[in-house]
């Protein structure tokens, strides 16, 4: 029987044919999908960006640690596809559906999938500690945060400056809490599942 991998929430590494690993790793997307959304509606707005304080990116880097590449990917693209389809998974906007997706915080939304991806590919090739964590998901952060900044500058025509001050600027405080806390909680989740093993 293959052995699973040391991950708190990664699938076995079964041939693909197998029920078993397609019952679990649709089970991973389906928790993975409400977390984002609730994360997502913790959300502040500021009156200065059209872009609310969200915990919606804690959710990325998180599952990003806990799930493989494929189900990192995979929980994100169903997140961002019920979300166009108008289900209340975005944050509170009074844009809906595609229109949410593609308004002022499409950029960030779009960037999930990829920094979940990314994160997931990179934690895998560290020592898993929680240096490592840090590093990993604070470069998913930025991914987030960059993607979200050049979209609101090709949708607004805004100066370098004032996408800088908009969509970067205010977040930086938060995500660094984000960072910490989705190492902390991945790193845990790891030990525990050693300890279990």
């Amino acid at each position: 029987m293959s052995k699973e991998l040391s991950l708190p929430l990664a699938v076995s590494a079964r041939p693909l044919s197998q029920p078993l690993f397609w019952l679990r790793s649709a089970g991973f997307v389906l928790l993975g999908r409400p977390l984002a959304a609730v994360c997502a509606h913790v959300s502040v707005p500021l009156f200065f960006t059209p872009v609310p304080l969200s915990l919606a990116p804690f959710a990325v880097l998180l599952l990003g640690l806990l799930l493989t590449p494929r189900l990192a990917l995979s929980t994100f693209a169903a997140y961002l596809a019920e979300g166009a389809l108008g289900l209340p998974v975005f944050a509170p906007s009074p844009l809906n559906g595609l229109a949410h997706l593609f308004g002022p915080t499409g950029g960030y939304l779009l960037a999930y999938p990829v920094a979940a991806l990314f994160i997931s590919v990179l934690w895998r090739r560290t020592q898993r500690g929680f240096a490592a964590a840090v590093l990993t998901t604070a470069s998913g952060s930025l991914i987030i945060l960059a993607c979200g900044a050049l979209w609101l500058a090709l949708l607004t025509h805004a100066s370098l400056q004032s996408v800088f001050s908009l969509a970067i600027l205010p977040f930086l405080p938060g995500d660094a809490l984000k960072v910490i806390a989705a190492a902390a909680m991945g790193t845990g989740f790891l030990r525990l599942r050693r300890r279990m093993a």
